[in-house]
C-alpha cells in the first residue's frame, strides 16, 4: 500500500495542489491520505477528484480582505478567516463547494492533523467520524496559525496548527499499514527549519493559556527537521 503525506506551510500549499491536480490527471490513487494545515484541505480536493479546486483558493480567493488580512487580526485577532474559508466558500451553495459525497467515496482513509491547544499533543481527525457535509470544523482547526489567529474551537476544545505537534505525519501512514509513502513538501529536502523564528513567537502566544501549545510550537523546528529525516519520535 502507498499513503501520501501534505505537510502544508500556508500558500506555499500551492506546490502540493498541483501535484494533487496531476494525480487526478493520471488516475494515480493512493491507500492512505494524511494531511496537515494547508494540506488537509489539498487532501480534501485530491479525493473528491477536484482538480483545481484549490488553485483557486491560493491564486484567486486568498487575494480577498474576507479571506486573510491584518484588517481581519485588527477586527478579532485573526489574520486568517477560516470560516470564510471553510465555510462561506466550501459548503454547498458556496462559490466553490467541497463535493463532500465525492470524497467519501474514495476508499482510502483520510486523517487531518490538528494540536490540542490544552495539551500540545496530536489529534488525527478522520473525514467519516469527525467531518459532515459543511461541516469542516476539523480542516479550520488543522490550518489554525497560532499567534496571528485565536485557537480554533471544536465544542469546549481549542486547537492550533497541526504543524506544532505532528509536522509531517508519515508515521500514522506506517502504522496503517503502507509500505510506502510519499511525503509531499514545500521546502527543499535539504532545508533545516531555525528554532529562532518560533521561540520569538511563542511569547506572544496568548500568555501563559496555552503553555503546551506554546512548548509545542518552541519545539516545532526540533520535530520538522527529525521528521524530515525520517527519524520516528
Amino acid at each position: 500500500m502507498t499513503g501520501v503525506v501534505d505537510v502544508g506551510g500556508g500558500l506555499r500549499g500551492i506546490y502540493g495542489a498541483g501535484i494533487f491536480d496531476y494525480c487526478i490527471d493520471q488516475g494515480i490513487h493512493f491507500d492512505y491520505c494524511i494531511g496537515v494545515s494547508a494540506g488537509a484541505a489539498n487532501m480534501c480536493s485530491l479525493q473528491a477528484k477536484q482538480r483545481g479546486r484549490n488553485y483557486v483558493y491560493y491564486t484567486e480567493y486568498a487575494a480577498r480582505s474576507e479571506y486573510m488580512g491584518p484588517g481581519r487580526f485588527f477586527k478579532d485577532r485573526n489574520f486568517i478567516n477560516l470560516d470564510y474559508i471553510y465555510g462561506t466558500l466550501s459548503n454547498a451553495g458556496g462559490e466553490y463547494p467541497l463535493d463532500y459525497e465525492a470524497m467519501l467515496r474514495d476508499p482510502a482513509p483520510l486523517k487531518i492533523v490538528a494540536t490540542d491547544a490544552l495539551t500540545g499533543e496530536a489529534v488525527y481527525f478522520d473525514k467519516v467520524h469527525d467531518m459532515s457535509q459543511d461541516h469542516y470544523e476539523a480542516i479550520c482547526a488543522s490550518c489554525c496559525v497560532p499567534v496571528v489567529n485565536r485557537p480554533y474551537m471544536i465544542g469546549k476544545v481549542p486547537y492550533y496548527d497541526g504543524g506544532l505537534s505532528d509536522a509531517v505525519p508519515f508515521e500514522k501512514a506506517f502504522e496503517y499499514g503502507c509500505d510506502k509513502v510519499v511525503l509531499v513538501l514545500t521546502k527543499t529536502r535539504d532545508f533545516v527549519r531555525e528554532a529562532a523564528p518560533d521561540i520569538r513567537m511563542a511569547k506572544y502566544l496568548m500568555g501563559n493559556r496555552y503553555p503546551a501549545a506554546k512548548k509545542a510550537l518552541m519545539e516545532r523546528a526540533q520535530v520538522y527537521n527529525r521528521a524530515v529525516k525520517g527519524k520516528r519520535a
